[in-house]
């Protein structure tokens, strides 16, 4: 929770504003209503031949497990540069994308993922201070008792689905475990 105003430092309240529906941080002092908005998270499903780069996290959250180059998009890039960049940084890796692959929000942790698929420009990749293991993996080999996070292990599986099918269509959703006890 937000404590004080960041434009003029005094506290602020958590209320409904007037012509509102849901409860916001107001500064009273200023009246700057700071409005909190889901994260962006882009991606890539890096191709090579039949094989997709995964990475094993050297951060957490999930710290030791794989996961697809994937991160927070950055003020002032696409979501394509955003998932070139995420994967550049997580992998070492080139890539160009193809086709905006999954869509999916997930309120519950106020993100959206974008995952495009791209195809990797050469094999040159590494480990990186976010990335403690980078590596190439056909379907048969992928470690889906170690993946990450399930909104990966989802694409995953879609993505494998549509390549027996001969056909990549965009899959949008929603992951919602907000009412899960």
């Amino acid at each position: 929770m937000m404590k004080f105003c960041s434009l003029c430092a005094n506290p602020v309240n958590y209320i409904i504003p007037a012509g509102d529906n849901r409860p916001r941080h107001i500064c009273e002092s200023c009246g700057t209503v700071h409005y909190q908005n889901p994260k962006i998270v882009a991606g890539c499903i890096p191709e090579w031949q039949n094989e997709i780069l995964l990475c094993k996290r050297a951060i957490q959250p999930r710290l030791g497990y794989w996961t697809l180059p994937a991160g927070f998009m950055e003020n002032g890039e696409t979501t394509e540069e955003a998932a070139i960049r995420e994967t550049l940084e997580e992998t070492g890796a080139q890539a160009n994308i193809l086709q905006l692959y999954t869509l999916y929000s997930i309120p519950h942790i106020s993100q959206v993922y974008m995952i495009y698929r791209a195809q990797l420009l050469d094999k040159n990749f590494s480990p990186t201070p976010e990335s403690e293991q980078v590596e190439l993996f056909s379907q048969q080999n992928i470690p889906w008792e170690q993946i990450a996070f399930p909104v990966i292990e989802l694409t995953l599986k879609q993505y494998y689905q549509d390549q027996r099918n001969g056909s990549y269509q965009l899959k949008t959703g929603t992951i919602d475990k907000r009412n899960e006890k």
